[in-house]
């Protein structure tokens, strides 16, 4: 079912990282890297999504302009 797909990270992966599972530190580590990984490779779907009329502004959209990704340094100064 596509509504069962993933975006960047899989279920337990946002589990881990909200810190919501137990698990040890190195394990915490490697999702840590796996989800700096999968980070970078999203240049090359950028690209991709370039090739489509909206997909790209879409993306932008979501990650750039929504308040719940704002960073949470703004307004610490």
């Amino acid at each position: 079912m596509a509504e069962d797909r993933r975006a960047l990270l899989t279920e337990r992966e946002r589990e881990i990282l909200r810190g919501e599972a137990d698990v040890n530190e190195k394990y915490y580590g490697v999702v840590v890297t796996r989800a700096r990984n999968k980070i970078e490779r999203l240049s090359e779907d950028i690209e991709a999504l370039a090739h489509h009329d909206t997909l790209a502004d879409e993306l932008r959209e979501v990650v750039c302009e929504d308040s719940r990704f704002a960073s949470n340094s703004e307004g610490s100064e």
